[in-house]
Parts: structure tokens; sequence; C-alpha cells
């Protein structure tokens, strides 16, 4: 059975590790020493490097890991990816037969230009597109083309585990409660995340059920989330892409 292991790394990222048997993958390995030192104390052998992006602490240790394992490095075949052997794009299909898991690979662009999302198994690597209750800022990429990738994820079925790359859970929901403050599943996810952070334990993965019913950037048709974009804005907006960019903006500011 695929096993999931969140390595910290700097202050606030994961390096999601999957293991099966003695074979491990990592995803976004921001930084080598955390990887290599699981790997030693785990006995395990790495046999894939994924990228989902091209930001410094997201691909910061993967030529340090590939130059000493010869693991292959999967990643945006748009973006500047450290050591990569294996450029993917949507439509493409990442198989590791150690881990006994495909993945299928999305075109996510919005916070850099070519980020992609992994998706097999169930789990929904996405980086920095879709966070724990909010989005990635857009660096790269326009409103419409996020509200584009978002829609491409949420669509996936609802069970589907949520592993983004920060602990951003907290900050996220405050920001959220902001927007529906009438949302009483937000209140009942600030509980439980405050909970889990308070005993040192990460709040992730959550579930896209989650998302849909918390994230206010998978809610730009709900009535709650449509008004706080227009006050905050002082002036009434409806379609998706201009909620969007309203209640990012506010992010972004808060």
């Amino acid at each position: 059975m695929l096993e999931i292991v969140p390595l910290p790394a700097f202050r606030d990222n994961y390096i999601w590790t999957l293991r099966h048997g003695d074979a491990a993958a990592v995803v976004d390995p921001g930084d080598a020493r955390p990887v290599k030192d699981y790997l030693a104390r785990e006995r395990l052998r790495l046999v894939a490097i994924l990228a989902t992006h091209h930001h410094p602490d997201h691909v910061g240790g993967i030529a340090e890991l590939a130059g000493d394992t010869g693991a292959p490095v999967y990643g945006p075949r748009a973006e500047p990816i450290p050591a990569l052997t294996h450029p993917v794009a949507e439509g493409d299909t990442v198989a590791l037969a150690a881990l006994g898991v495909a993945f299928a690979v999305f075109d996510v662009p919005g916070h850099t230009r070519a980020h992609v999302a992994y998706y097999g198994a169930g789990a929904l690597f996405c980086g920095d597109t879709l966070f724990a209750c909010g989005c990635g800022r857009l660096f790269e990429g326009t409103p419409a083309q996020m509200v584009g990738s978002l829609a491409k994820l949420a669509a996936l079925p609802g069970a589907t585990r949520l592993y983004c790359a920060h602990e951003y859970t907290l900050a996220n929901i405050e920001f959220a409660r902001k927007v529906e403050p009438e949302n009483a599943a937000l209140a009942e996810r600030e509980a439980r995340a405050r909970a889990l952070r308070a005993q040192g334990r990460p709040t992730l993965p959550s579930t896209l059920d989650e998302e849909r019913a918390t994230n206010p950037f998978l809610r730009l048709a709900e009535p709650a989330v449509v008004e706080a974009a227009s006050r905050y804005l002082g002036e009434r907006v409806c379609e998706p892409v201009r909620v969007f960019a309203a209640i990012r903006e506010w992010k972004n500011r808060a």
C-alpha cells in the first residue's frame, strides 16, 4: 500500500514522500537534506522526483538528489526545472512501477506560467496552485488562468486527498472567514486545524469536498463570496474571474 509522508522543510514547506516497500519518490524537494536523512533512516531507495513548478523552495534539492541517486526527474516541460529528465504536460502519465502507482498530469497555470499537478491513487499533488482553504499568488499567470486551473482540480472526485506544498491553512482560514463569516463549515474547520497545529501535526491532507465547502477561491458563484468581492471593490461584480481577482487582491493585501 502506498504511504505518503510529509517531510517539513524551511519555515512552512512540505516535501511529500511516497513510499512502498523499499522504494520512495518525492514531490517538490526544495531542500535535499530532509530527504537524504529520511531515505537513510528508513533505508529507502529514491526512484523518482516530481516537480510542480520552478520556484527554488520546490526545486532547490533536485540536482543534489538526482546526482546522488540517478532518480528520474519529472516536471513541467516549459519551466526551468534543474536536472529535468522527463518533461511532462497535460495528457501525460507518470507511471512509477516500483510504487505501484500512476499519476495523470494536469496543466494548472496561474501561480507560474507552466505549473503542473499530479493526480493518482486518490491523491492530488498540486504544489502552489490550490492550497488548503486558499490558492497561490499569481506571479506569472492571470486570474483567468488560475480560475480555469482551480476549476479543473475542483472537478476531481470529492474524496480526493489534497497534498499542497505549504502549511498555510490557519492563515487561509482566517482570511476565508472574512469573506464568508457565516460559513459554519469554516468555523468547524478552523477548530480542527487549530487542534492539529497545537499537537504539532500537519493540517494536510484535506479533501476536495472540504475545499468546495470552505475555500473561497473555489466558491466564486456563492452569493456570500460574490457579495464580499463586490464590497471590497465598491462595485457590483458577479463574473467568476472578476470575483476571483477581487478576493485574490484582497488576500494579497490582508
